[in-house]
């Protein structure tokens, strides 16, 4: 087989199969090659750069050891899928099932999580978005400290453990997304340097140096990124990438990155056949991300939805919640998208955002996802009457829902940041970090220590809580909405200018208009008689859901759904 790297900046570049170094030699402009006939499938390799060595390929398809170790050459036409009726799936009229594969499950691998397909198909999901699964440093992390990017963390099941997971998925009926990290790379085994210039040296964001989009040489790193796009969507068989933090990508050419990114995965979807999803996580309030003719992301998260339902549901109003506490910032973002479309935001301290005027289904919108949750300091959930109302909320909004593991029973399991750094001063200094990071946040930043083996172990979801009936009764509630969103064309029609909300008693309770569908909501978790219009009939209520295992002491439904006869 023939070893490729690119090093344009190198002056000897030279490979270890394991019987000493050997030479590679000037290929196309700034990369270096070398035929080595007896190497193939589950050869191990290390590159050395003017020297300096050894370092795992920056392509690498493999890290058996993880990030410090050898990359292993991994040949992916060995796998035999199975999923060949797969078609794909339509972002739109989607729900998304958010996790991460290391909590999950108790055991915290692709195999385990693919045991717990049938209760998302019970759900009645679309879509199963997994967190970042690039090799990390130790055994336990989010993910988005990643190197390697183009490996899979053997943590989970290595690459292997990823197809037939996928595989599973698309034999269930449900599409796969998967969390790529392109804005920065993990502070511990990110060799990159050593071969070129990946990285500005520069700071781009809280996380670390910015990525060289723009710069001398950044044609061939744009590629690394583009490429790697591809892979996952080509050889893995995915439906889509949800971008991070994309607006840390640093990038001043006339043809932005992300633009050139949604042309050649367009390009990929007309070959194969099947559509293929990018949803962008962006805080720019900017539609040009999802407008076809600016940067043609299929969609992008929407945090101005979660903040209005967080700060209606909790009665939380510090930090960023400030800008969403009056119940007028609901309204409007279950009318308009974004609450911040132009206007002053206090938390910025400055205006913010542009108006929303495309299709509601290019806004992804969530009560709870890992940001959400896990960027609290104690990782904690809303409570499962908080749960309820905020389903009602979000899964008969024109938006694509996404729920985040366990919130569909009320998990009462933090979902906490967690990190397994090698180095003593990384995992030292997490904490501190961490805290230094969310300073104006407005928390009492009392957070567990991010590197102990606890705050990963008390993250992982308990599955036996399903055995308890107000955890049950609230899955059923979840269900039923889905359901219902799925039957009525009102919930999923993506024509926000359609939608139409009123808030009454002072803001106690919103009333919203989907056609001749209606969703009342209790915004003051008291016991109101709702106000329902003549001629409504009544699709769904939650008089059913129990709030906890102490009871509820409402006499009536927070949220109701009916439809408007006659």
């Amino acid at each position: 087989m023939i070893f490729e790297v690119w090093a344009p900046r190198a002056t000897t570049v030279e490979i270890d199969l394991g019987s000493g170094r050997r030479a590679l030699g000037p290929a196309r402009p700034g990369w270096w090659a070398v035929e080595a006939p007896e190497a193939g499938h589950g050869t191990d390799y290390t590159y050395w750069v003017d020297g300096e060595g050894p370092f795992p390929d920056p392509r690498s398809l493999r890290q058996p050891e993880g990030i410090f170790g050898p990359s292993r050459v991994y040949d992916h036409g060995r796998f035999t899928w199975e999923d060949h009726d797969w078609k794909g799936r339509d972002l739109r009229g989607s729900v998304i099932y958010e996790l991460h594969i290391g909590t999950f499950t108790p055991e915290g691998t692709f195999a385990a999580a693919a045991g717990k397909l049938a209760h998302l198909v019970e759900l009645c999901v679309d879509f199963v978005e997994i967190m970042p699964v690039a090799p990390v440093p130790g055994s336990r992390n989010w993910g988005y400290d990643g190197v390697d990017l183009y490996a899979v963390n053997e943590t989970y099941g290595g690459p292997d453990g990823l197809k037939t997971f996928v595989d599973a998925c698309h034999r269930a009926g449900l599409g796969v997304l998967l969390d790529v990290v392109y804005n920065h790379l993990g502070p511990s085994g990110n060799f990159l340097h050593p071969f070129g210039p990946y990285l500005t040296g520069t700071q781009g964001s809280y996380w670390g140096e910015a990525v060289n989009l723009d710069g001398p040489d950044s044609d061939e790193v744009r590629r690394y990124f583009i490429d790697n796009a591809v892979q996952w969507l080509r050889d893995y068989h995915l439906d889509g990438l949800r971008l991070d933090a994309v607006h840390a990508l640093h990038d001043r050419r006339a043809t932005h990155f992300l633009t050139e990114l949604a042309g050649e995965v367009d390009a990929l979807a007309c070959h194969l056949g099947r559509p293929l999803t990018l949803i962008a996580e962006s805080d720019l309030n900017d539609p040009f991300m999802v407008d076809p003719a600016g940067h043609g992301m299929t969609a992008q998260w929407n945090d101005d939805l979660h903040h209005a339902i967080h700060a209606a549901v909790t009665g939380e109003s510090h930090g960023y919640y400030a800008d969403f506490a009056r119940p007028e910032a609901l309204v409007k973002a279950l009318t308009s998208g974004f609450v911040h479309d132009g206007g002053y935001s206090s938390f910025r301290a400055r205006s913010h955002g542009r108006p929303f005027t495309g299709p509601a289904y290019r806004l992804v919108g969530s009560a709870q996802n890992h940001d959400q949750i896990g960027n609290r300091p104690r990782g904690d959930r809303m409570t499962p009457a908080q749960l309820r109302v905020a389903a009602g909320l979000l899964l008969t909004s024109p938006f694509t829902p996404m729920l985040f593991m366990g919130e569909e029973w009320g998990a009462s399991t933090p979902f906490l940041f967690f990190t397994d750094h090698v180095e003593p001063a990384l995992r030292e200094g997490e904490g501190e970090r961490r805290r230094r990071e969310f300073v104006g946040f407005g928390y009492d930043w009392d957070a567990p220590e991010p590197g102990d083996l606890e705050t990963f172990e008390r993250s992982k979801l308990d599955w036996t809580e399903l055995k308890e009936e107000h955890h049950r009764s609230l899955l059923c509630w979840y269900r039923d909405l889905i359901a219902l969103r799925k039957a009525l064309p009102e919930l999923t029609d993506p024509r926000l200018g359609l939608a139409r909300a009123e808030l009454g008693e002072g803001g106690k309770w919103l009333r919203i208009t989907r056609g001749r569908i209606g969703v009342w909501v209790d915004l003051c978790q008291d016991s109101i008689t709702p106000p329902l219009p003549d001629g409504a009939v009544v699709l769904l209520d939650d008089s059913d859901v129990s709030a906890g295992p102490e009871g509820d002491p409402r006499s009536g439904p927070s949220v109701v759904v009916y439809r408007l006869v006659g």
